[in-house]
């Protein structure tokens, strides 16, 4: 087995370590706001969940040569965002939204998404999404990086659920309904395959 020191590594060849081990990654896409009134979409795999009490999310939005994206930079100043569930029938869409925009130009009309009103928040989520989350932001936290930070930290507040009806059964979502894909290396995508049950031990 291979034993390796990642302070020996570039910066390039940890990522690639990371993104290929840690498999198959939830992908969010994500929309914001900006300061004059772009609706903004991208997609994030560096996605989790933080906790159930209360609900809240994590994203973890990469700084490209130390620049800040839009997302972070939005999410952070109007301190609300919508996160969304990527799925079979969107992903392909949603790739599109990962195009490098200048920030007043919508990634949201560039992937002809279709904008829908949130409840408890201004920003507005996409109808296409099966399941979509309005949050507001609980934590921003700048990490990494000797010089300038890698990374925004970013824990949301999970405010407002939105769940398809066809995938909602008894207070559970249906994992074939959802359809949700997940993210591997590369161009790599993968979808839910076998589902296989081990009862947890008392």
């Amino acid at each position: 087995m291979l034993s390796i020191d990642p302070a020996t590594n570039t910066e390039r060849e940890n990522y690639k370590f990371l993104i290929g081990s840690i498999i198959p990654r939830p992908i969010a896409f994500v929309t914001t706001i900006s300061k004059d009134g772009i609706l903004n979409g991208a997609p994030f795999s560096y996605f989790n969940i933080v906790t159930a009490n209360p609900p809240m999310i994590s994203l973890a939005i990469q700084r490209p040569e130390g620049r800040q994206k839009d997302t972070a930079r939005n999410i952070i100043e109007a301190k609300e965002f919508v996160v969304h569930i990527v799925d079979e029938q969107n992903v392909e869409k949603v790739n599109k939204t990962a195009a490098i925009l200048p920030p007043d130009q919508s990634e949201i009309e560039l992937a002809n998404l279709t904008p829908i009103d949130s409840i408890k928040i201004s920003v507005p989520g996409v109808e296409e999404a099966k399941i979509r989350m309005e949050c507001v932001l609980e934590h921003s936290v700048e990490l990494g990086g000797s010089e300038s930070p890698g990374s925004d930290l970013i824990i949301g507040k999970v405010v407002q659920f939105h769940i398809d009806n066809e995938i909602y059964e008894k207070g559970r979502i249906n994992p074939r309904g959802l359809a949700a894909v997940s993210r591997l290396a590369g161009n790599n995508y993968a979808k839910i395959g076998e589902i296989f049950e081990i009862e947890r031990p008392k």
